[in-house]
């Protein structure tokens, strides 16, 4: 492991986790690749049994506000969620040699194979008040209206806004805590 990256499990705190796709490429720029993201992370939560308290999926990079699960550790889980997506958008997108030739076009920096999908690390933040809580939801919320994706954060169907603002489901129910 890298000096000064240190994880704390096994005190009962959310953890703020973020991690990036590779080079922050944005490879979860097409409505497909958010949507298969979403339904990974809601099969994966159901495996490893954790609570899921907020999230939002941008096109570069993922940010997901989660307890600690029953099975495994928080990176076991991030292990799984990035593998999954992975295999699952890598094959689809190298399907064809047409499709491949559009990702050049737009990525021109890609090799003649196409690269890892996701950076090999994450960031991930022990959540312990109320106070944090709340802002690391209210950061997640507003990101993609920052990044000028959408005008309102009600408008941007890959986060757990909804369900905080209006109590509606959303693409993945939230465990409220």
């Amino acid at each position: 492991m890298p000096t000064g990256l240190k994880r704390y499990y096994g005190r009962g705190h959310l953890h703020f986790i973020t991690f990036s796709c590779y080079r922050r490429l944005p490879f979860l720029r097409a409505v497909r690749a958010k949507n298969l993201f979403v339904k990974e992370l809601s099969r994966v939560r159901r495996e490893y049994k954790f609570a899921l308290v907020g999230y939002v999926v941008m096109p570069e990079h993922v940010h997901l506000l989660l307890s600690e699960p029953k099975k495994g550790t928080p990176s076991t889980v991030l292990q799984m969620l990035k593998q999954r997506v992975s295999r699952k958008l890598r094959k689809t997108k190298t399907k064809t040699a047409n499709r491949l030739q559009r990702v050049r076009l737009l990525f021109p920096e890609l090799t003649e194979t196409f690269p890892q999908f996701w950076q090999a690390r994450f960031y991930d933040f022990n959540v312990y008040s109320d106070r944090k809580r709340r802002e690391k939801l209210d950061y997640m919320h507003r990101n993609p209206v920052t990044r000028k994706l959408v005008q309102r954060p009600q408008d941007w169907p890959w986060s757990s806004y909804l369900s905080y603002e209006r109590g509606e489901a959303g693409l993945i129910p939230i465990d409220p805590i």
